[in-house]
């Protein structure tokens, strides 16, 4: 009998647990704001740097600049 109360109290005090992260924002789902709905979608990351040896364009403008009128490489 008292096992089946132990038990009774530890599912109890779980369920609080669970309840109380939820309602804070740690739980699934839970945002720690009531009233709060969905977002709407995140402003883009700025686009990353490439290096001039890794850019396809500018390997192409130099590629271009040392061509000679008759289009063999200097």
């Amino acid at each position: 009998m008292v096992f089946l109360v132990l038990m009774v109290i530890a599912v109890v005090a779980v369920v609080l647990v669970m309840r109380a992260g939820s309602a804070s924002g740690g739980g699934p789902g839970g945002s720690g704001r009531p009233g709060s709905g969905p977002r709407g979608p995140r402003p883009q990351r700025p686009t990353r740097l490439i290096a001039p040896d890794d850019d396809p364009d500018f390997i192409r403008e130099l590629e271009r600049r040392t061509r000679r009128d008759d289009g063999s490489l200097s």
